[in-house]
């Protein structure tokens, strides 16, 4: 049976795909590689995984602004994520979702640190403002 939970858009877009979390920030400058989508901070939770195609939940970006356009690039390189899910979203993250028209919802009314883990699949709606566990 599928979940309903409400938040706020950030970035309008639809995208279903399979959550992959992590309780740590992410600095999209230094974290990731935007030539193959892979997390490359040995001391970072998701190191060695892919975000790409993925339903990426974190709970806010972190660091340069630059890592606006390392989202971008990612978009560019069709390594980025298929949506993002937030605790709450900050301007850096918001920006390159935004340019990169990646789907990105924050404030859920349910943590999703509670209802969500990994590999769920999960369909990110947030032009309407709502994810649905499948």
């Amino acid at each position: 049976m599928s979940q309903t939970i409400h938040g706020r858009t950030i970035a309008r877009g639809e995208a279903t795909g399979k959550v992959l979390m992590t309780k740590d920030p992410i600095s999209f400058l230094g974290n990731v590689n935007p030539e193959t989508g892979e997390i490359v901070d040995p001391a970072h939770e998701l190191f060695g995984e892919s975000i790409t195609g993925k339903i990426l939940v974190f709970p806010q970006g972190k660091g340069s602004t630059v890592g606006s356009y390392v989202i971008y690039q990612l978009k560019k390189n069709n390594k980025a994520p298929a949506a993002i899910i937030n605790l709450e979203c900050e301007p850096i993250v918001a920006v390159g979702a935004i340019i990169s028209e990646i789907p990105l919802i924050d404030k859920l009314e349910t943590n999703p640190y509670d209802v969500l883990k990994n590999g769920d699949e999960v369909l990110v709606n947030s032009a309407e403002g709502f994810i649905e566990i499948l």
